[in-house]
């Protein structure tokens, strides 16, 4: 008899049927499993490749990718190691040298020599990796409030995050966002994905330390939540504009960190495009 679907599953399919009509679903073959993409816009767009945060899957992007794809070619990707429908089978994950391997099997598979490359939180931080181990790839580099990149996270977050982290269950993940993205209210569909993708077994993401961004070579974009709890902003902020100083740095009026891509998507929107066209 069929396995009925899972909660996570349901809400998967549910947030897929907010993607626009013509989204395409590809599953690329890697030496670590088959890799799920969501794919969206011209055939002959410019690609941009879009990595979430932890827990968020590709879909999370699905506020982005109806503006975004009028221009690029958006390739949204549920992380290898992650919940969603990236399998983690063949060649074993061990290590964030792994993930960059795993992303250039991926850009093999998609046909990509060159994209555009935007990443948020665990996503950022992935992407600022891969943008260093393999530049002649990365056209332009997006960091949507990114992690362990510029600074390490706040005491405090990390002791809310805590209880979530060491028994997950989608009770304490919704606890947990409820505190971190207060006053904003994220997509309630989204929020369920989320809080239901931590009790998924087997996922294996890694805090390595932080990348040396001064060997960055392309044009970076670093867009920080205004209220962020994971970081302080306005310190992240001058860290970026020293590290990178002909990096473009800007705040995103009133998103938190889990808040985003999904708070205010105009604006977010509006600055990749400019960014990204430039």
């Amino acid at each position: 008899m069929p396995v009925p679907p899972s909660r996570f599953d349901l809400a998967y399919a549910e947030l897929r049927a907010r993607w626009p009509e013509f989204t395409e679903e590809r599953d690329i073959a890697t030496p670590y499993g088959r890799t799920r993409v969501h794919v969206y816009g011209p055939a002959d767009g410019r690609p941009l490749v879009l990595l979430p945060g932890g827990s968020a899957t590709g879909l999370a992007w699905f506020a982005n990718g109806p503006a975004l794809g009028e221009r690029y070619r958006v390739h949204a990707v549920d992380l290898l190691g992650d919940a969603g429908r990236t399998e983690r089978r063949g060649a074993p994950l061990k290590s964030a040298d792994d993930l960059t391997a795993w992303l250039d099997a991926l850009l093999d598979g998609l046909g990509l020599a060159r994209t555009h490359l935007c990443g948020h939180s665990y996503g950022a931080w992935l992407a600022v990796r891969y943008a260093l181990h393999a530049p002649q790839r990365v056209d332009r580099l997006a960091l949507v409030d990114p992690t362990q990149v510029f600074a390490g996270f706040r005491p405090g977050y990390l002791l809310r995050a805590l209880p979530h982290l060491l028994r997950p269950s989608e009770a304490r993940a919704r606890a947990f966002l409820a505190w971190e993205t207060a006053g904003t209210q994220p997509d309630e569909t989204w929020q369920r994905l989320y809080a239901l993708a931590t009790t998924v077994p087997g996922r294996k993401l890694f805090a390595g330390g932080r990348p040396r961004t001064a060997g960055l070579s392309m044009p970076v974009l670093v867009l920080l939540a205004e209220h962020s709890r994971a970081h302080h902003a306005g310190k992240v902020a001058d860290r970026a504009r020293r590290t990178l100083p002909q990096s473009k740095v800007a705040l995103l009026p009133g998103a938190t960190h889990h808040s985003l891509p999904l708070t205010s998507p105009e604006q977010l929107n509006d600055q990749l495009v400019e960014f990204l066209g430039g």
